[in-house]
């Protein structure tokens, strides 16, 4: 009985460090998206990537000066993403908050 409230109590902590870590990682994806909207000539190429990973899952393509996501749209099923010197290029940016709004209001609203 000991040994299962220990087991319980470790799973309970590690929910809680998985549930903390998730929460952390959407506070920091909101404040790049945030960044996006504010001054989308100023963004790292790394903060985007972590924004695509997060809502589109892993890039198709993943090479050093550009990245490839899927998207759920049959009418634009690609978001391509380049590297320029270490900020990504402004109209790429604004891409990608498009698409975030579209996922995060619903697709019915774009049609």
């Amino acid at each position: 009985m000991c040994q299962n409230n220990i087991n319980a109590q470790s799973h309970s902590s590690l929910d809680n460090d998985i549930i903390n870590d998730t929460i952390l990682k959407w506070s920091k994806i909101k404040d790049i998206l945030e960044q996006m909207r504010q001054s989308p000539n100023n963004v790292r190429f790394n903060d985007l990537c972590a924004v695509c990973d997060n809502y589109f899952g892993d890039a198709l393509q993943r090479g050093s000066s550009h990245r490839v996501y899927k998207t759920p749209w049959l009418d634009n099923p690609r978001i391509n993403i380049q590297n320029n010197k270490g900020k990504a290029k402004a109209y790429q940016v604004k891409q990608v908050l498009m698409a975030v709004e579209r996922l995060e209001i619903g697709d019915k609203l774009w049609h």
